[in-house]
């Protein structure tokens, strides 16, 4: 019998295998399949044992085909290391001879390739060079081939321009052939341009330029305009005319690029223009050689020329300009520039510096003064005319232009003190020594120093609480009239001073003039304030107004000049002079100083010193006139009638006391006086400085000294106290506001003794809770320990 074979546990089987029974054996009749599975599972076996040798097999055949390929790239690989060496050591042995010829070898290609491109450049710059002196240099040949050659010049020499333009760029040490071809063309365009200035002239001396000046007619009652050949050329001549004018312009063009010239700079000048006025200036200069003692009249000539020329000058020649592609350039500004700088070097050669050798003669400097002033005035009307005459051409921002230094020196005979210094110098002694004069004579008439007063004595409050902040003219400052004559010579000074074109050169002369004569003013106010003599008593009303009034006059100059200097002339001025001084503080512009900072800050020191001698001369005259009141006081029999005659006006039984009413009657009177002459700004300043002074007068004389108070003496200090306080009444509404120190004494004093008691026990307790009880009592301005001892002084 065959042994029976044990089946393994189901714990022992895999859960796949586990699953794969269940799947199979689901019922006792499922297990009737068991042979035809053993027979399908025998199969599937042994197909997978025969795809496993198949497997083996293939793998074994791979091994053997890539141990053979291994060996080959491991052959290749060490061929290739062996070379790789024996390249290194190859390598090795040249380094010495790249290290050493090749650096060498650049060099020598990069000098090759620089002398290459040197030769070629010197080439074409020879080249053209000798072009523009072949067409230079060459016979002198019809009008017309001339006017050719005088373009191809210029554009030759826009050639030569742009290979130096290059040159200077990429190669700036060629500097000797940049200097050589510059001599060369430089010396042939100053040929060229005598050459073509001759033929120019050559052709107006055919036109009939200049034109006769004698023959003017009067003609309806006025001077007939000089007739302009520019105007009556035609034809031919017209035609020549025309393209030697754009032949010099295009010359001066090239010149002018060639030397860097800043189109931004308004420079008007042009050769062209200034041949027409060259040989009018010497007609000019015939005739006013015979005006010399007269300016006035080279003034006239020179301005009818101007202005009878102008308009023919722009028609017919600025359509040329235009042709010559000028940009910015104007046939008006460039002939009104070439009368001014004649002009201007007339009179310098043959007039100012005449006179000014005469004024180093001091016996003839009055002559010379008169004479000088009398020229600078008819310049500063004829640069103004001509100015005008510019402006009417139509700027956008004609009244701008003014202000760039270039275009208005062009257009300014004054610009002739901006290169003589020398000039400027004498110019302002003698504006300076003319106005001290005119203020040495106004200043001795009493009528200028003397003080309006239009303001009427029953002017309401509020008016007067409006005026102290509407202080703008010399009335409102109520300022004497010398003071007004005194800035209208300054601002003459300044006047003449701004048609100076440069800035540095206005700035010395307004320093040297105007400033000069406002501290030489202020000295005058302080001379003046000297002799006033304020003494204790104030001796009389008139010397009191005579004081107002010098400070008033510093305080209306104050007020103008801070107004001078917010004027844009006046910043722009002040910005250049910081910055000439240093730099450093011209670039961070200090806003707070002006112009004139020195001069508002002396006068806001003397308005401010004598002020304050008022105030204090005030005070002291209080306090000795009080003196007695203030010493009766302090007696124990003080409580006798001492008291005046007349009550007081406010409502209280009591009179005030007879020792104070002179010292009230005495500040009132001087008060109301001031009144009428100080300015409303500054005796508002100066009775609440008063008042003020009083307050702690009166507190450290009467409350804080050793005074025992009973309710009388209660009663009558308040009947004195109203009276003091009915002096200021007429200035405002409540003057015990101005007096704290006071209004606070009388109100612990008017206490009851319930009150005193309770308020002395709270000053022994805490600083808080002694705050807390002052306060409630409306005490404020005095310490504890005053507080203690007026209610100490109080008795019952």
């Amino acid at each position: 019998m065959e042994a029976t074979v044990a089946l393994p546990s189901s714990s022992n089987l895999s859960p796949h295998l586990l699953g794969f029974l269940d799947h199979r054996f689901r019922t006792l009749d499922d297990l009737l399949t068991a042979p035809d599975l053993a027979v399908e599972l025998s199969k599937t076996c042994s197909d997978l044992d025969s795809d496993l040798s198949s497997l083996h097999q293939g793998l074994k055949n791979l091994v053997v085909s890539w141990s053979r390929r291994s060996i080959a790239a491991k052959t290749s690989v060490l061929r290739l290391n062996y070379r790789l060496q024996e390249l290194g050591a190859m390598a090795s042995r040249n380094d010495a001879v790249l290290c050493r010829d090749l650096p060498r070898l650049a060099r020598e290609l990069l000098r090759v390739e620089a002398l290459r491109g040197y030769v070629e450049t010197a080439l074409r710059l020879e080249a053209l060079v000798g072009d523009l002196e072949d067409a230079i240099f060459s016979e002198n040949v019809a009008v017309t081939v001339k006017q050719e050659r005088v373009i191809g010049a210029v554009k030759i020499v826009a050639d030569i321009d742009s290979v130096l333009e290059n040159v200077t760029e990429f190669r700036p040490r060629w500097r000797r052939l940049l200097n050589s071809v510059d001599d060369r063309v430089d010396k042939a365009l100053g040929v060229l341009r005598t050459r073509v200035v001759a033929n120019h002239r050559t052709l107006l001396s055919s036109l009939g330029w200049p034109p006769k000046l004698s023959v003017s007619k009067i003609e309806n009652g006025g001077v007939s305009a000089i007739p302009n050949p520019l105007v009556l050329m035609l034809g031919e001549k017209r035609e020549s005319y025309s393209q030697s004018f754009v032949a010099l312009c295009a010359l001066q063009h090239v010149r002018g690029k060639r030397r860097r010239i800043d189109d931004l700079r308004f420079n008007a000048e042009l050769w062209a223009i200034d041949e027409l006025v060259s040989p009018i200036a010497s007609r000019i200069e015939y005739h006013s050689s015979n005006w010399l003692d007269q300016p006035e009249f080279i003034f006239a000539l020179v301005r009818k020329i101007t202005c009878d020329f102008v308009v023919g000058v722009e028609e017919i020649l600025q359509p040329l300009i235009d042709e010559a592609r000028l940009v910015g350039c104007s046939a008006k500004e460039a002939w009104v520039s070439a009368m001014v700088k004649m002009l201007s070097g007339f009179l310098g050669q043959r007039v100012i510096s005449v006179l000014a050798q005469m004024y180093e003669e001091r016996e003839k400097r009055s002559e010379v003064g008169s004479s000088w002033l009398h020229l600078i005035d008819l310049i500063v009307s004829f640069d103004k005319q001509m100015l005008s005459l510019v402006k009417s051409e139509g700027y956008l921002i004609a009244s701008e232009l003014e202000r760039f230094e270039g275009f208005s020196r062009d257009l300014s005979v004054m610009s002739m003190f901006c290169d003589r210094l020398d000039w400027l110098k004498i110019w302002a002694k003698i504006e300076l020594r003319d106005a001290y004069k005119k203020l040495n004579a106004e200043s001795k008439d009493d009528r200028a120093w003397f003080v309006e007063n239009k303001k009427g004595a029953d002017v309401l409050l509020i008016n007067r609480e409006i005026e102290q902040f509407l202080l703008s003219t010399r009335e409102d400052h109520r300022a004497p009239a010398i003071t007004e004559f005194a800035l209208k010579i300054t601002w003459e000074m300044i006047d003449r001073g701004q048609s100076i074109p440069a800035i540095s050169s206005r700035i010395k002369f307004i320093r040297r003039t105007a400033a000069r004569f406002l501290w030489h003013f202020f000295d005058v106010l302080l001379s003046r304030w000297n002799d006033t003599n304020l003494s204790l008593e104030f001796a009389d009303d008139e010397t009191v107004m005579r004081a107002c009034g010098l400070i008033n006059a510093a305080g209306y100059c104050e007020f103008k000049l801070q107004q001078w200097s917010d004027d844009v002339n006046f910043l722009e001025m002040k910005m250049a002079e910081t910055e000439s001084n240093d730099p450093v503080k011209g670039k961070t512009n200090d806003h707070n100083s002006c112009f004139f900072d020195e001069e508002i800050k002396r006068l806001d020191e003397l308005e401010t010193d004598w002020l304050m001698s008022i105030l204090a001369n005030l005070l002291r005259q209080f306090e000795l006139l009080s003196w007695e009141y203030i010493e009766n006081m302090k007696q124990f029999d003080h409580r006798q009638n001492h008291f005046c005659p007349t009550p007081t006006s406010v409502a209280t039984d009591l009179a005030i006391s007879h020792d104070l009413v002179l010292a009230l009657d005495a500040l009132r009177s001087h008060l109301l006086v001031i009144e009428k002459s100080l300015n409303p700004r500054d005796f508002l300043d100066l009775w609440r400085s008063v008042a003020d002074g009083l307050d702690h007068f009166i507190f450290r004389s009467i409350f804080g000294a050793d005074i025992r108070f009973s309710r009388e003496d209660v009663h009558q200090i308040g009947a004195d106290m109203k009276g003091l306080l009915f002096v200021f009444r007429p200035f405002c509404a409540r003057p015990e506001a101005f007096f704290p120190c006071v209004r606070e004494s009388r109100r612990l004093l008017e206490m009851d003794e319930e009150e005193v008691k309770y308020l002395q026990a709270v000053l022994a307790s805490d600083d808080e809770n002694r705050i807390k009880c002052l306060r409630s009592f409306g005490v404020s301005h005095i310490s504890f320990d005053r507080v203690d001892k007026i209610l100490r002084n109080r008795t019952f």
